[in-house]
């Protein structure tokens, strides 16, 4: 039995998980997916102090407080920033890191750190007076390839816009501790793919693994059986 903990993106919540969840459970595996503070169901807990140092603390402390150990820790797209800090300060309690489609800041660096000038303003351009980041879901969901009406249907509801802060604060600079990595690149891409230059790192990094998967950016909404047979594998 494996315990995941499964870690959104940008502005979803841990709801975004519910098709792959059951395909893990059903294998005997223990799953938790927490949803980030701001967004998802906890998107009315809204002040401008939150960063990604209250996302990390938010998974820190499901791993605390169900004392959990051996985990499969999984961040998807923003959500690699954040198990990147939980890492630093939980590593003792992980098997593995996994990288969805995700950033993957080195320490001392924020999300938007890692993109280019131009990507960087166009989500700088998006914050609103509440410190959120306020896409257009439509845009959005474009991006993610989330093609099917249906898919939509179920997602687009259920989105909400993100804390500028958790794009924009850095990570601390201790380092990384040295536990299995993995990367999973997610190969379809309408346009810009911000994630083609860290699969490209893992690829060359004798530490960490790469798989892909041929599906949008929200795999786990397109490509839920695929994903999960990953995750065990």
């Amino acid at each position: 039995m494996t315990t995941f903990v499964l870690v959104h993106g940008g502005w979803h919540g841990g709801w975004c998980w519910r098709r792959v969840t059951p395909l893990l459970l059903e294998h005997g595996h223990d799953v938790h997916t927490p949803t980030l503070t701001r967004v998802g169901d906890r998107a009315h807990l809204a002040t401008p102090s939150i960063g990604l140092g209250t996302h990390v603390q938010d998974v820190v402390a499901v791993l605390e407080l169900d004392d959990l150990r051996d985990v499969v820790l999984v961040g998807h797209s923003a959500g690699g920033a954040v198990v990147r800090g939980v890492a630093q300060r939980c590593a003792d309690r992980l098997r593995e890191v996994v990288h969805l489609d995700a950033f993957v800041p080195e320490p001392g660096r924020s999300v938007l750190d890692t993109m280019s000038a131009g990507r960087r303003e166009y989500f700088l351009d998006m914050v609103d007076d509440l410190g959120r980041i306020v896409h257009d879901w439509d845009t959005a969901l474009d991006s993610w390839a989330v093609t099917d009406p249906a898919d939509r249907a179920w997602v687009r509801p259920r989105l909400r816009p993100h804390p500028i802060g958790g794009l924009s604060e850095p990570l601390p600079h201790d380092p990384v501790p040295d536990l299995p990595h993995r990367f999973i690149h997610c190969t379809v891409k309408p346009g810009h793919d911000s994630f083609a230059g860290f699969a490209a790192a893992a690829a060359d990094d004798p530490k960490w693994r790469l798989d892909t998967i041929d599906t949008g950016h929200d795999a786990m909404v397109t490509a839920p059986s695929e994903l999960a047979a990953l995750l065990v594998t």
